[in-house]
């Protein structure tokens, strides 16, 4: 019985501490309402991310197929509006609690 409940101790918290790891992405900072195609005529992608922002739309990742909303700091997030990137962060649903973010290699 011990020996059954140390195991089962022992996994419960390392599924613990793997759920509060944070997690690598590696995609392209734009907006929640643009995804990767961005609709404005003759702007960057980097300037329609920044207008869609400040229309409501949240920032997002584009990593391959899938679309991340990011939350974090909105001033950090937009120094690297359509630049590729590599974030480290909490996945929850379709959403990255960004803990860091830095221009990808």
């Amino acid at each position: 019985m011990t020996r059954k409940l140390l195991a089962t101790s022992t996994i419960l918290f390392a599924s613990i501490a793997a759920f509060g790891q944070a997690h690598q992405f590696k995609g392209t900072v734009t907006d929640a309402m643009c995804g990767k195609q961005h609709m404005m005529k003759n702007t960057t992608a980097a300037e329609c991310t920044r207008e869609c922002v400040k229309a409501g739309s949240d920032f997002a990742l584009i990593s391959d197929d899938k679309v991340y909303i990011l939350k974090g700091d909105k001033a950090q997030l937009d120094k690297f509006a359509g630049t590729p990137v590599v974030v480290h962060g909490d996945l929850s649903g379709n959403s990255i609690a960004v803990k860091s973010i830095q221009t990808a290699k």
